[in-house]
């Protein structure tokens, strides 16, 4: 199969690239996609194969659920039942845009697209070609993100090639996407909005709208790792994601006991014959003496960090390093989310400075 690249980069939007990736869907196939967040790979939700190519080409588990994209809110009230109050408050506030809401299914969608739940994942992106894509094929559209199951997230087309090519029928290349890291996921089938996955929208902004908020123990935003045997109710809750090639290893605590530490393990490593890559910001890059140093971003700036964090791993992959230190990035507003991805992404491994 050869995997077709179609620019909708540049406005207005290419609408021609756009109707014939939404005959590939129609169709059956799988076409990668921008939203705000990553590149999802796409294909029909309601298409029991669709899902089923979405997993083989992905080499995803398929007990991990897929998130249904909509354009419409009435989308959601088509594939759901018992629909709570809660579900239109949070659309009203968020949608489109990072959020992704769990609520009980109906028999629209089938269990090859929720990972066998009787829960359905939908979120509505803040993307003018995902939006257009879901409009011009009429289908509610299934898509994780669209890497290779437990590596980097793709934020830009290129990402997605390296991973997929030859494996679906198209890219819609849409350029750099906003954010950087996947939706904000919440579950509204218990009696207190659950958090699943932390992202772009947090707790506090969420305890805005809808009152109480707690967080599930089975996801990953700390130290502690996982709750052991915690059922994936959202995609990534049982799995780890986000890896690159080379063994990460996050340092935290005062920043001076961290660069000393992060320069100390780097000089060992480099006598061990080892190449090094280090996560640094844009205030400690030149404190580092050796190793391939890139800066992932200001700690004024959190956005910044979010943004290039899987395209800082995926560079580590070209560079071909055999070991990562990365710093901390425990920042005030999207630090839970940065944090839960980096931690995921190296498999739990830390030290701690002081």
């Amino acid at each position: 199969m050869i995997t077709r690249i179609m620019d909708v980069s540049q406005e207005p939007i290419n609408m021609e690239n756009i109707r014939e990736a939404a005959e590939i869907l129609k169709n059956g196939g799988l076409v990668a996609f921008p939203t705000e967040t990553v590149y999802g790979l796409g294909g029909d939700a309601t298409d029991k194969e669709a899902s089923r190519k979405i997993y083989q080409a992905k080499g995803r588990p398929s007990d991990n659920p897929l998130i249904v994209h909509i354009a419409k809110f009435s989308q959601l009230e088509q594939i759901t039942s018992d629909l709570p109050e809660n579900a239109k408050l949070l659309a009203d506030a968020f949608w489109p845009g990072p959020l992704t809401m769990v609520c009980n299914k109906n028999q629209v969608i089938p269990y090859e697209t929720t990972g066998g739940l009787d829960t359905v994942a939908v979120r509505m992106p803040n993307n003018p070609v995902a939006l257009a894509l879901i409009e011009e094929s009429g289908c509610m559209i299934a898509a994780p993100s669209a890497n290779t199951s437990g590596r980097p997230s793709p934020t830009k087309a290129e990402h997605v090639y390296q991973d997929l090519s030859g494996k679906i029928e198209a890219i819609l290349d849409g350029g750099a996407v906003d954010i950087g890291l996947e939706s904000t996921i919440v579950d509204l089938t218990e009696d207190v909005v659950t958090i699943l996955r932390p992202g772009f929208i947090n707790m506090d902004m969420l305890k805005e709208v809808v009152g109480e908020v707690r967080i599930d123990p089975g996801i990953v935003y700390n130290d502690k790792g996982t709750t052991e045997g915690a059922k994936p109710k959202a995609p990534g809750m049982r799995y780890k994601h986000y890896a690159p090639k080379g063994d990460l290893t996050i340092i935290s605590g005062q920043e001076d006991k961290v660069v000393s530490t992060i320069n100390k393990m780097t000089k060992q490593a480099i006598q061990n014959g080892q190449k090094v890559g280090i996560i640094a910001t844009s205030a400690t890059r030149d404190r580092y003496e050796a190793g391939e140093v890139l800066v992932i971003g200001d700690r004024d700036d959190e956005g910044s960090i979010a943004h290039n964090l899987y395209d800082i791993l995926r560079q580590f992959d070209e560079l071909d390093v055999d070991v990562i230190f990365s710093e901390s990035f425990a920042t005030p507003k999207m630090g839970q989310a940065i944090m839960n991805r980096l931690l995921k992404a190296a498999g739990q491994k830390t030290i701690e400075v002081g």
